[in-house]
């Protein structure tokens, strides 16, 4: 930039010739867009999607730690988000839309069943929920002719129940049903829900992923298995032909149709963007998940012991016990770990609930989990306080439950701040 252009005119593009060099980590490319370098090169990326122009639509950054989760969950493509609940909302919408009819586990996440009963429904997309997710027949019985997903958790909140994929998936298989995993709780790490069958996994990145806790994100991940023959009747987005005659997504796209439709038409369009300092964060921390998640998962196993012999403990939920009806499903499907999320429920009920929130010390009381400090929350008066009491009941929420999310402090010290916590019971 030369000293003969004007204040104002330096001020904006001196410095901006950056030196060219290799870093070690993912570098951040916290840009809103990228300059082409000719007419030609400008016309060829909005027409084939080539290379970067925009970050709503691509980014190195967010490219890199989407190629990074894709392969961790045995994926064959990943598209970030900037939630949890917009990875939800964007895998929905990939095969969904009005007309059609979801089933959904009624163990689900309460802001994603508020996703389909308050926003969905008023787009014509209409839900059934099954409480028996371990019978096949029972997602069999909720198939309608315009049923275009089943959805499930690959371990629910706050029951700890068990989704089998193999089992769902087959009677997916059946129809030429889309299968859709959150698998928030279990990771990559515990379970890859697309290596077993399910077509797309989402996660809330902001929990284990990135694991400090500093971010939100959200991923969906596909596993590639589009069969325009066997699916497309029930897609037929994904198998139509584009708006000037163009090859259908299939054609394209193959296998990884579902995931295609949801970067180029869902998120491009709606645009729930993540910040490519987001990203980098998440997949600084992905670098770390498998020892991360060995850590929460065996110290969640010695505390949940340890409270399912506490007298002011009635119940444990997690499925690393014995006692938890879908354990022996857990020592097959979950090798590696139980996960480091479950919930207690106490004698005294909400006024014993109450009491252990306000005397913990070490434990944090907030929403979140999958940090690396451990945290409780009580999701009666919470995350389902939208639910009736026979609501919560039905999926595991008492007055007298908290759900806890083990983190990565001194087991001793996690136990020694519930003792203090229960002593006064």
């Amino acid at each position: 930039m030369s000293d003969q252009h004007g204040f104002s005119t330096r001020q904006v593009h001196a410095g901006s010739d950056v030196a060219t060099a290799t870093p070690r980590a993912v570098p951040i490319h916290l840009t809103a867009g990228f300059p082409f370098d000719s007419f030609a090169q400008a016309e060829h990326h909005f027409s084939t999607g080539a290379g970067f122009g925009y970050t709503r639509i691509g980014n190195p950054t967010i490219d890199a730690v989407e190629r990074k989760l894709a392969a961790l969950d045995g994926g064959t493509q990943a598209l970030l988000v900037s939630s949890g609940q917009a990875a939800m909302s964007t895998a929905v919408l990939s095969v969904a839309g009005a007309g059609d009819h979801v089933v959904c586990s009624d163990h689900i996440y309460e802001g994603s069943r508020g996703l389909f009963l308050d926003f969905l429904a008023r787009l014509g997309i209409s839900t059934t929920f099954v409480s028996d997710i371990r019978d096949a027949q029972t997602w069999r019985d909720a198939v309608q002719p315009n049923t275009v997903a089943f959805i499930g958790e690959s371990i629910s909140n706050a029951a700890n129940l068990l989704l089998d994929v193999p089992l769902v998936s087959s009677v997916a298989r059946e129809y030429g049903i889309a299968l859709i995993v959150d698998s928030t709780f279990s990771t990559p790490y515990l379970s890859r829900p697309l290596e077993e069958g399910a077509d797309l996994v989402i996660h809330s990145a902001s929990k284990f992923l990135s694991g400090q806790g500093s971010v939100l994100g959200g991923v969906v991940v596909d596993g590639g298995h589009f069969d325009a023959a066997r699916d497309g009747a029930r897609s037929p987005h994904l198998v139509a032909a584009g708006r000037h005659g163009e090859p259908s997504i299939a054609e394209r796209a193959g296998g990884s149709a579902r995931i295609t439709y949801a970067r180029e038409v869902v998120s491009s369009r709606l645009g729930p963007t993540i910040s490519p300092l987001n990203a980098f964060l998440i997949g600084q921390g992905a670098e770390t998940l498998s020892v991360r998640v060995r850590a929460h998962s065996a110290a969640a196993a010695e505390v949940a012991a340890w409270l399912d012999a506490h007298p002011a403990v009635e119940r444990v939920d997690y499925v690393g016990l014995p006692s938890h009806p879908d354990y022996e499903l857990g020592q097959r499907i979950l090798p590696r770990g139980a996960g480091s999320v479950f919930t207690i429920t106490l004698h005294g009920g909400r006024s014993a609930a109450e009491h252990v929130v306000n005397s913990v010390g070490v434990i944090t009381h907030m929403t979140h989990l999958g940090d690396v400090r451990t945290l409780v929350l009580h999701p009666a008066t919470t995350s389902h306080v939208h639910s009736t009491a026979e609501e919560r009941a039905a999926v595991g929420v008492f007055d007298g439950t908290l759900r806890l999310s083990i983190g990565l402090e001194e087991v001793g010290d996690i136990i020694a701040d519930l003792e203090q916590a229960l002593a006064g019971l």
